[in-house]
């Protein structure tokens, strides 16, 4: 007699990538398969990953499955590759990377059978259509009633089942085992047809010859291509997306698309718009995945997109490791976000990973941007990526707006005052636009009153008393509050070290620029939008149906306004701050300047009317600030490269961060000189840089104390057989509260 089969599943937890356990059933459930298991005193879930025959686990401590979920097709081949691709890539156990890629209800047994019954649909099978008849008793009207029903091709879902007999699920269990009915897959169903014009009474723009010269290259690529869709702001790529979609499930009617944006509040104007072009398919053909929608609703779009009823997903970044059985096209709007970098747990790329899936199954990307991280940018220039080029604005008669740079000091020297820190000339150009009944966007990227509340008397400055940062002040709930770790206070009524009444505030957030627009712009209807205005669920895409409706004059607002959204009436930018960027240590941080700039530059003159761009700078003379006013990305982008050439910094480079928390610093930095010591005569080690362990610049929050170890090589081979072989050293390590190890770390 042959000995059970072993079954390796994945669980979430960090010691092991694979745990054995004895299946006991007739025949071992497929890899891809979620099962409960026994581990330590309590059940997990987990994910079969292999079926092996033999195990190093001695007997005595074999344990066995506890139950399968074969409510649920099992996750595909590929999907548990491009888990395990993640896992070894960002230096993670399969469990880590697999489990937390589910919905939460999905790891919670007691919760599948409900979960499922709402997706079970049962037909009649043709030995049921036979016996059935002469099995029934004659007055059994409402078995008759569900036999019946069970006939339709599509059919009978659980709602549907109880309407025609209350005890139906139970029957229809019970008819299951005598062969009678039989569950439909999940995959089944018919899908909705695509038009690639969409619904029929939805005007579809004209395409530009732009647009139809990057389609056509997008539908004559076979197998796997990487397009660059580098377009100025205004020009078009939603629509490049939308045909290209609307062409690609024509072809193919089962297929799937993944569509990743870089925010929450992106996703509902692409929903509306792309449910508006593809009007006429079934509701959940389109769905969206991100953290802000409910547990529930969640759920039941990962589901839909697993058993491939979904057709098109949106989402943020975790939705690149949705099931997707059927993917044929993947998209990555704005793809030089830095929001597709994961910061907590795994921290991964999803844009790198949607390349990395893309070129597993062999389909098409795109990637899409008005200015295109450096890396994709180098990788067009090497002819790995290819770029098409959309150059000017889709509307008609609409083109790039004007940018003209405010030089401060000069108006300064020349006695013309601020308000607030706003020029007279910004000020002059908001109240011209409210005259001619048109949108202004002032765009201040720091959100609060104030940066910090400070004592003129004796420089007392409002910190945290659990971070090494200061408190911001809101004015209108009147708190300082901490933006790294959530600690809030009342405003002081003295300075706490001298007694001194009279606190100021430094600096201004887009609450204090808010008050003063009020004033300086009278009669204007003024709307802030900022992570503090949008606590609410659906509180953007309401305050931003305002801003569309023409309900607001003055948009005022932080990143979250910058990128994405089509603001018809808006003819004036103004941008304030923006100088603190160019002398960071970041290197990246230029970079991340311009992209910013350019973004929120674009939401001017979208519609055919003259935008205007006015940036307040005490650098006017600076090369960045150059580029921006030619509207000329590929020449920053080859100066950029070139400094990142000359100093081999990424992308000429590869890096890896090593981060660790103490009690103290002292504590955080010798764990981090330990790891450096380990790193001796390992694998590759030669060709990797070790820097020194180093403070991070806000060195303390919530009372932890962290610091950091920069790694960094010219061979990503060598760099990843480094850090796999560091990792078990890196464990028997003591002394600090965690660490954790970051791969192509984007904050350094």
């Amino acid at each position: 007699m042959n000995p059970p089969p072993i079954v390796r599943v994945a669980l979430d937890h960090p010691l092991a990538s694979l745990y054995d356990y004895r299946w006991q059933g007739e025949a071992p459930p497929e890899v891809g398969r979620l099962v409960s298991v026994p581990f330590g005193k309590r059940s997990v879930v987990g994910l079969v990953f292999e079926i092996a025959t033999q195990t190093e686990v001695s007997d005595g401590r074999l344990r066995d499955v506890e139950i399968a979920c074969a409510s649920m097709p099992p996750l595909s081949r590929a999907w548990c590759e491009l888990i395990a691709f993640a896992a070894s890539y960002y230096q993670r156990a399969l469990g880590e990377v697999a489990m937390p890629a589910l919905p939460t209800p999905l790891r919670e047994p007691e919760r599948w059978e409900r979960l499922f019954a709402r997706e079970r649909r049962y037909r009649l099978t043709q030995a049921g259509d036979e016996a059935l008849p002469e099995a029934l008793p004659t007055r059994a009207a409402a078995l008759r009633r569900l036999a019946q029903g069970l006939r339709a091709p599509a059919g009978l879902g659980p709602a549907q089942a109880r309407a025609l007999h209350p005890k139906a699920i139970a029957t229809l269990d019970e008819w299951q085992a005598n062969g009678w009915a039989e569950r439909l897959s999940d995959e089944g169903g018919v899908p909705g047809s695509f038009g690639a014009s969409g619904a029929a009474d939805v005007p579809v723009p004209a395409a530009t010859p732009d647009q139809l010269a990057a389609l056509a290259e997008i539908e004559g690529a076979a197998g796997f291509k990487p397009f660059l869709l580098y377009g100025v702001t205004g020009s078009g790529k939603t629509e490049v997306y939308l045909r290209a979609l609307a062409r690609l499930l024509e072809r193919e009617p089962d297929a799937q698309a993944l569509v990743l944006v870089p925010e929450i509040n992106l996703t509902p104007q692409f929903e509306r718009t792309f449910r508006t072009r593809f009007g006429t398919l079934p509701a959940d053909s389109i769905v969206s995945l991100h953290s802000g929608l409910a547990e529930g609703e969640r759920t039941r779009n990962w589901l839909a997109a697993h058993t491939g009823r979904a057709r098109i997903l949106l989402g943020t970044r975790l939705a690149v490791l949705a099931s997707l059985p059927r993917l044929a096209l993947i998209v990555v709007d704005e793809e030089h976000d830095p929001a597709y970098k994961q910061q907590e747990g795994l921290r991964y790329s999803a844009r790198d990973l949607a390349i990395w899936r893309a070129k597993q199954l062999d389909i098409p990307i795109m990637l899409g941007s008005a200015t295109p991280s450096l890396e994709s940018w180098q990788q067009a220039e090497h002819g790995r990526y290819r770029r098409l080029t959309l150059a000017t604005r889709a509307v008609p008669d609409a083109v790039l707006p004007a940018i003209r740079l405010i030089d401060q000091d000069a108006e300064k020297r020349g006695g013309v005052a601020t308000v607030e820190g706003m020029s007279a000339t910004l000020i002059a150009a908001l109240r011209a636009r409210l005259e001619r009944g048109e949108q202004s966007l002032v765009f201040v990227n720091r959100r609060g009153y104030a940066p910090v509340l400070a004592c003129d008397a004796c420089g007392w400055l409002a910190g945290c008393p659990r971070c090494s940062a200061y408190t911001v002040l809101h004015k209108v709930d009147r708190t300082l509050r901490c933006h790294h770790c959530g600690w809030e206070s009342r405003i002081p009524r003295a300075c706490p070290e001298c007694g001194n009444i009279d606190l100021a505030p430094l600096g201004r957030g887009t609450q204090r620029v808010e008050e003063a627009l009020a004033g300086v712009v009278p009669g204007a209807r003024v709307l802030r939008i900022d992570a503090d205005s949008t606590r609410r669920k659906g509180s953007a895409e309401a305050l931003f149906d305002n801003v569309h409706a023409g309900d607001v004059d003055i948009l005022i607002g932080t990143q979250m306004i910058a990128k994405g959204h089509d603001f018809q009436r808006v003819t004036l930018v103004g941008v304030l701050n923006a100088d603190a960027a160019l002398f960071s240590h970041d290197f990246r941080a230029s970079e991340r300047l311009f992209a910013q700039l350019m973004q929120v530059s674009g939401r001017a003159g979208r519609a055919g009317l003259p935008g205007e761009v006015m940036i307040q700078t005490r650098y006017a003379g600076h090369a960045l600030y150059g580029a921006l006013v030619r509207h000329d990305y590929p020449g920053f982008a080859r100066a950029a490269l070139g400094e990142r050439r000359e100093a081999r910094l990424p992308p000429f480079a590869f890096q890896a961060l090593l981060r660790a928390d103490g009690r103290t610093l002292e504590a955080a930095l010798a764990f981090l000189d330990q790891a450096a010591a380990a790193l001796d005569g390992l694998p590759g080690a030669d060709q990797v840089t070790r820097y020194d362990a180093v403070p991070l610049t806000i060195v303390k929050v919530m009372n932890v104390h962290r610091a950091q170890l920069l790694l960094e090589s010219g061979s990503r081979a060598a760099l990843q057989a480094t850090l796999r072989a560091w990792q078990p050293l890196l464990r028997e390590l003591k002394g600090v509260l965690r660490w954790s190890v970051e791969v192509d770390p984007l904050d350094i």
